[in-house]
């Protein structure tokens, strides 16, 4: 069904919206080669539209040798093969339009495959057109790295190129070398790039590892890490976690690239920018990235993608949320609990993993939905799905064949969506094998099985939105904490000047009691929408575990 109450309709549709992020390979296989494809997109529109979202986030579809699977771009302006033709985007992009849905592309703009011609040209020599297109230094002395920089996927991040006999920077693979945006031309070369893909006409981008941009000119070495900050999602040592990235990225001088993005989608109407942030300091970093109109829109960060155990304390969530928005509350954020790259929200806060609870996983979704900002749902999250447990010789992530068996990677969340509780791959694929295996924990979670039951964490969905929908306090309203109610009650407001909403959540799996005493909001007390079993009695609020709440005059 077409999602026809949609609030995109102006410049700033994007505010208080309701993003749903596909990871093309595991979404839906038309062309039988086991992985999903942009047709397969299209075909599944009229779902997502059912869903009640405003709009999707479509991970790298471009040509890629898939090192890191579509993350290492050989050519901006072609489809890799793998997802179909540049017709079959345009085709989702219209199809998509048609119900009112908006298509955010993946840019990928830190850096490039080593196949990209670009490259290519740049490590011939040290004299031709594109020689500085890349980051290259000497060696030192000895033969030693430039400096101590290290990359996020382990070991060193400089490799040794016998064609320059220089040494190239790479934050993530040796297969994903870094571009110098401290050489202008490279500057205008991808801005031309997103305007190809704004003359097509998709509705914004979302800007892949955007803070890794620009680097230290002078290459100074990054001092050990001496806070408690994490740079990664990891849970045991690695190299890249004991260094504080000051000088590998974040650069104050890459706020400058940010404006030029932002000046050229300001050229065209209803354009949207989202960064990912991925940083020692993420929140502090989000909030500086977005804290300007001549900056991005919105930013979001991995503050609650790399919690492990337990849901977050409201504290926690106070805390992160305030400083996201910035001290005059100006800035708007964006909110993630689950993506391509972490372990499912779903068994990470259950403390169960490979395992779900969907009551855990309704209350996410209406809270992620709640805070002020855009929120961002990842394919799966709308069925509960949990991590999938995959078995070693299936691994794909390259981060998780450098890890194994301390961690398997990220392909535990990347497994292809189940739409059927039958045949081998679940409605995915009519293959023999496809790129990841679905996992049997997840056939009973498959679409048409929860289609029909009305309880389900995907019925659950669409009606938490379908409410949210009929509240513009939820969309764009203030936001107002509540401060202590208990460590495991979240409790805040959304207000604007047609209504007030007292939101509360359960974070923990046992029964709270919120006093009278602590709600300083009594007016407040007619439940319009709930999860789980909520009572409001003469003496206070009683709420089952992981229960949620909404309530009105």
């Amino acid at each position: 069904m077409p999602n026809t109450k949609s609030n995109i309709t102006d410049n700033n549709w994007w505010r208080g919206a309701v993003m749903y992020q596909i990871y093309p390979r595991s979404y839906k296989d038309t062309s039988g080669n086991g992985v999903g494809d942009l047709r397969g997109i299209t075909e599944k529109l009229d779902y997502i539209a059912s869903l009640g979202v405003d709009g999707i986030w479509i991970s790298p579809f471009f040509k890629s040798p898939m090192k890191d699977f579509g993350y290492d771009v050989a050519n901006y302006r072609m489809i890799d093969p793998l997802f179909g033709t540049l017709g079959d985007f345009q085709e989702l992009l219209d199809e998509a339009h048609k119900r009112n849905l908006k298509i955010v592309i993946d840019m990928v703009l830190s850096h490039t495959s080593n196949h990209h011609e670009w490259f290519r040209q740049s490590q011939q020599n040290r004299t031709n057109f594109r020689a500085d297109w890349y980051v290259w230094e000497d060696p030192k002395p000895d033969g030693s790295p430039p400096n101590n920089w290290m990359s996020v996927f382990g070991g060193p991040a400089w490799t040794f190129d016998a064609f320059r006999g220089q040494y190239y920077l790479h934050n993530f693979l040796k297969e994903q070398p870094d571009l110098n945006y401290h050489n202008p031309a490279v500057v205008e070369a991808m801005l031309e790039e997103c305007r190809f893909w704004l003359d097509i006409g998709v509705d914004g981008f979302r800007l892949d590892a955007i803070n890794f941009c620009t680097h230290d000119a002078e290459l100074r070495d990054n001092p050990p890490r001496e806070d408690g900050g994490s740079a990664t999602q990891l849970e045991f040592p690695d190299t890249y976690s004991m260094q504080s990235h000051i000088y590998s990225k974040s650069r104050p001088e890459n706020l400058d690239f940010m404006r030029k993005i932002r000046a050229l989608t300001d050229e065209y109407d209803a354009k949207f920018i989202v960064a990912e942030i991925g940083d020692d300091d993420e929140v502090k970093r989000s909030q500086e990235y977005t804290a300007g109109p001549d900056l991005l829109h919105t930013a979001y960060s991995f503050a609650f993608m790399i919690n492990q155990g337990a849901m977050p304390d409201a504290t926690l969530f106070h805390e992160k949320i305030l400083e996201q928005m910035g001290t005059d509350g100006k800035c708007w954020p964006s909110w993630a609990f689950s993506n391509h790259d972490v372990i499912r929200a779903a068994s990470r806060w259950s403390g169960t993993e490979y395992d779900h609870k969907p009551e855990l996983s309704q209350m996410l979704i209406s809270l992620v939905s709640s805070l002020r900002g855009t929120a961002f749902l990842y394919q799966g999250e709308e069925l509960g799905l949990p991590e999938a447990e995959i078995p070693y010789l299936r691994i794909q992530d390259p981060w998780g064949k450098y890890l194994y068996p301390k961690w398997q990677g990220r392909d535990g969340c990347r497994t292809p969506m189940p739409w059927v509780n039958e045949g081998e791959h679940a409605g995915f694929s009519d293959v023999e094998e496809t790129w990841l295996p679905v996992p049997e924990t997840h056939l009973p979670l498959a679409v048409a099985e929860q289609e029909k039951d009305p309880a389900s964490t995907l019925n659950y969905t669409r009606e938490f939105i379908a409410w949210r929908k009929q509240h513009s306090a939820m969309k764009e309203g203030s936001m107002t904490f509540i401060l202590d109610v208990s460590h495991h009650i979240l409790a805040f407001t959304r207000k604007d000047e047609h209504e007030e909403i007292l939101c509360l959540f359960n974070t923990s799996e046992k029964l709270r009691k919120i006093p009278n005493k602590h709600i300083e909001h009594e007016e407040l007390r007619n439940i319009s929408f709930h999860h789980g079993d909520v009572k409001v009695t003469e003496k206070g609020i009683e709420m089952a575990p992981y229960a949620c709440a909404y309530l009105t005059k």
